[in-house]
């Protein structure tokens, strides 16, 4: 709803001159989260010379990215941060280029076509599972990151990475590191300080990793996964895709495909090992189900309490803590005026904490999401994917991905916690945990 206001800018921190909220935006969760209890649902501040719009009610966020999408671009905000690592690719791209690539892709995102994909992400956990054994201590995240990027790899690129997971992990945590750093925006990228050339590093590792992939599958183009549709396809024109475009959206699949998931799944595991009464529950539903069988395709909706368990960690946890757009003209939001060229924050971290949405917002109760809960729900009260359409591509693959993940795993070990954890989070274009989130695995 528009209420007609007496000031034309909303409420919000000022800041300092020349930096804006750059300072507050080193523990941006807490900063987001802050903005709504203190200014409401349209909240003002400068971040350097960037002009930022926070929207935090269900309503507004919907009218940005569903309701009036096509008004709307990705934001340049979010293209400066990732376009030296996804370029053109789906995520960042824009107009008939992105159309064009969605189009190409969402074949291999078909339900069909998912399914196809169960017993591959099943053998990717087992074969993490196999090197575990019982008293080891594991880096939860990375043992995750390895399972997602195996899956990614062999389910959408066609491609083995399991020699590299590591060469991988140590580049993107580089990457990410210095994309999620607010003072990245200081200066320009070919200025040679050392946080630039560690980055410069990583990304030239990362994208030899890429380049190996899509010379391997050259030789090899058939099959139903991502690549092999990319390396089919022909624009309009008539033209391939130049080599760049290619790059870009491997990169994207790669980098984004894994990262995400991965991150899920960490803060399940971590919500799991702190809330012991929900990990009962859980494995009473897979042993009631699976009777100690591999998870498949099939049993998945057999599975309620265990899909339960993963909304409730996504509310919690959303691996995208702020999605951004940019009007292509002004637009007025509740009597606001927001020129072009600003940049609008639609926070599902902050909605999903939201008291008006969710009680108990803090708290992990899988329990809450019962038919009755979710109709009551505000259609944008709850979007871990996004929403409207660009809403990530990939979502059911995630889905099913985290399902069978969490039912392989949970069926064989429960993990106990380190008592020594620190559970720090940071926002580095994903939310991820800051420090090592140390289990102990035991047989179940």
């Amino acid at each position: 709803m528009i209420v007609a206001r007496e000031s034309t800018v909303p409420p919000g921190p000022t800041g300092l001159p020349g930096i804006g909220c750059a300072l507050e935006s080193r523990r941006a969760l807490e900063f987001l989260l802050e903005n709504r209890r203190n200014y409401g649902d349209v909240v003002y501040y400068q971040f350097f010379t960037e002009s930022i719009y926070q929207l935090n009610h269900p309503d507004d966020i919907e009218s940005v990215l569903v309701t009036n999408n096509q008004a709307f671009t990705k934001s340049h905000l979010t293209k400066d941060v990732l376009g030296p690592v996804a370029g053109e690719g789906l995520f960042t791209s824009d107009g008939d280029l992105w159309r064009e690539q969605r189009q190409r892709i969402q074949p291999a995102f078909h339900p069909d076509q998912i399914a196809v994909y169960a017993d591959l992400m099943v053998d990717a956990i087992d074969r993490r599972l196999s090197t575990w054994t019982p008293g080891d201590q594991v880096d939860i995240n990375q043992e995750m990151r390895a399972v997602t990027l195996d899956v990614v790899a062999r389910a959408l690129l066609g491609a083995e990475v399991e020699t590299e997971i590591e060469r991988i992990g140590t580049s993107l945590d580089t990457i990410f590191g210095r994309l999620g750093s607010a003072w990245h925006h200081l200066l320009p990228g070919w200025v040679p300080t050392p946080g630039n050339r560690r980055f410069e590093r990583a990304l030239s590792s990362l994208e030899a990793v890429v380049d190996d992939i899509i010379a391997e599958r050259r030789t090899n183009p058939d099959g139903d996964d991502v690549l092999s549709r990319l390396l089919a396809a022909e624009f309009s024109g008539g033209e391939p895709m130049s080599r760049r475009q290619l790059r870009d959206e491997v990169m994207t699949f790669l980098v984004a495909g894994h990262e995400t998931t991965a991150q899920a799944l960490t803060f399940t595991c971590y919500l799991l090992a702190t809330h012991p009464d929900v990990e009962t529950t859980l494995v009473q539903e897979l042993e009631a189900e699976l009777d100690g069988s591999d998870p498949t395709m099939a049993v998945m909706d057999e599975l309620p309490y265990t899909e339960r368990v993963i909304t409730e960690s996504l509310r919690l946890y959303p691996p995208a803590s702020d999605i951004h757009r940019e009007p292509v003209d002004g637009i007025d939001i509740r009597g606001y005026q927001i020129p072009p060229g600003a940049t609008i924050a639609t926070p599902p971290w902050v909605v999903h904490r939201d008291p008006r949405w969710y009680d108990e917002p803090d708290a992990f109760r899988p329990g809450r999401w019962t038919d009755d809960f979710r109709a009551a729900l505000p259609r944008l009260a709850y979007f871990p994917f996004g929403a409207g359409p660009r809403r990530c591509v990939g979502e059911r693959f995630a889905l099913m991905e985290a399902t069978l993940v969490l039912a392989a795993l949970y069926q064989n070990y429960h993990l106990e916690l380190d008592s020594e954890t620190t559970f720090e989070l940071e926002s580095a274009v994903t939310t991820r945990p800051k420090h090592p989130i140390r289990m102990t695995v035991q047989d179940r």
